[in-house]
């Protein structure tokens, strides 16, 4: 404790030392060891390169700050968000639409397919069970067709008895095995009827995945539309706001565009329609207007249209009854 006090005082009394001393330099009283001259320029040279480097890093480190209002970061937001509209659009379709429909193909259908398989092959075994029986029975009429002068013959007549007795046995097994495949046949065609009758709640579940689908198309479409009108009116406004700039820094360059929204709707509301040049138009979408300069429009129907001078070749003065205001030309089709 004793040395870090003592160390405090004579880093203090160095320090007074020199602050006097640097005073008795300037004021003339004390000498001075002068450097040469080189290492003089090297010491101003290193000062002016520290002031310099600290003075590039301030200004680029305020151009590298992002600015809300760039129309770049305006537009990939605008991207990113179609792009998380698009992924969400794509999950939803593909839990409410693909997965229900893969699930009856790899499962309901297939178990459809194997008991319609089998209920085939019980068929098969079915109709040769009946061929055998009806050969055993045309076999045992046969037999019994015997004519009665035979019984002369007592070789003979032991032989015609004995293959009745034979083939009587063969219709009786023909018919016990005819009876098993029928009920094996109507026990499957059960089974695959009940099946066959569930595809009726299949179109209704079908039915519902195919609304969800369009409805997840109809909510992507909206989205999009959405950020879509947004943007543009983003970009609409950073377009006003630089043709301001634009005007303050060189008042002769007076356009529709440079003015402020206020003063172009009191240049619309001014500017008459040439005699000449006028056309209709039909809309092709719904347009919200951005401000009071700008015309909202409606799909389908029909204004009137016309440009003035100096005006944005992407824009024209649309007209219907008494309002009056700018138009984007590509939402517009223009009749003859």
């Amino acid at each position: 404790m004793d040395f870090n006090v003592k160390k405090l005082a004579s880093d203090a009394g160095v320090f007074f030392s020199r602050a006097v001393q640097y005073t008795e330099e300037k004021l003339g009283q004390a000498e001075k060891t002068e450097l040469d001259a080189h290492f003089e320029s090297l010491l101003a040279r290193a000062d002016c390169t520290k002031n310099w480097t600290e003075k590039i890093y301030r200004q680029t480190e305020v151009l590298l700050q992002p600015n809300p209002r760039s129309t770049l970061i305006q537009v990939g937001d605008c991207q990113r968000r179609l792009g998380g509209a698009e992924r969400e659009f794509l999950q939803t379709s593909s839990i409410s639409f693909l997965t229900p429909l893969r699930n009856f193909l790899e499962g309901d259908w297939r178990t459809i397919t194997k008991e319609r398989r089998l209920l085939e092959n019980r068929r098969l075994d079915l109709d040769a069970c009946k061929a055998r029986l009806r050969k055993a029975k045309a076999a045992e009429a046969k037999a019994a067709a015997v004519p009665d002068f035979q019984e002369t013959r007592p070789r003979n007549y032991v032989l015609s008895a004995s293959a009745s007795a034979l083939w009587s046995e063969e219709v009786e097994k023909a018919e016990q095995e005819l009876r098993v495949a029928q009920t094996e046949f109507d026990r499957q065609a059960e089974v695959t009827r009940l099946l066959l009758e569930g595809i009726s709640s299949t179109h209704v579940n079908h039915l519902r995945c195919l609304h969800e689908f369009v409805e997840a198309q109809a909510t992507y479409y909206s989205q999009c539309h959405h950020f879509m009108q947004e943007l543009r009116k983003e970009l609409s406004s950073a377009n006003r706001d630089i043709s301001v700039r634009n005007f303050s820094d060189d008042p002769s360059a007076v356009s529709i565009n440079s003015l402020s929204p206020e003063m172009e709707a009191l240049q619309i509301e001014e500017v008459q329609p040439p005699t000449s040049g006028t056309r209709r138009a039909k809309v092709l979408y719904d347009y919200d207007a951005a401000d009071s300069s700008e015309l909202s429009l409606l799909a389908d129907e029909l204004i009137t249209v016309y440009t003035i001078p100096g005006m944005d070749s992407d824009w024209l003065i649309g007209e219907r009854g008494n309002q009056k205001g700018k138009v984007p030309v590509t939402y517009l089709e223009l009749l003859s």
